[in-house]
């Protein structure tokens, strides 16, 4: 009997250091990966530093202004006169023959190679 309690003893304390084992191990792994995840979080982060730093000189009012003024034909109008709703045609009416209405174009700037290497380095 006693022998039995023994062997019933050895594989619970057994049992017990393999589980043990088992949970360390995979708390090493789960370390690695949060220390990876934490470099790829500090590097979006420089990544998002830089594209603030970016916006704040192409967003700058007085740059925006130099280069409407270096723009010939381009001239300050209030924001109420860019869109007002008087300028709209009414619904039906078929000519806009008064010419206040114009077609809007839009250019679309080149991309910047940097933002595709953000982007593929972020696993995109």
């Amino acid at each position: 009997m006693i022998r039995i309690a023994n062997f019933f003893c050895f594989a619970v304390s057994a049992f017990a250091c393999l589980a043990l084992y088992h949970v360390s191990e995979q708390t090493r792994v789960a370390r690695a990966e949060i220390k990876l995840v934490d470099g790829q979080i500090a590097q979006e982060q420089q990544f998002s530093d830089v594209l603030q730093a970016e916006w704040g000189r192409v967003a700058d009012p007085s740059r925006i202004q130099r280069l409407a003024s270096a723009q010939p034909g381009i001239e300050d109008k209030a924001a109420v006169e860019l869109a007002s709703l008087t300028l709209l045609p009414r619904r039906g009416d078929a000519s806009l023959a008064d010419g206040q209405v114009r077609a809007a174009s839009a250019v679309v700037p080149a991309p910047d190679p940097r933002l595709h290497l953000a982007s593929a380095q972020a696993g995109d």
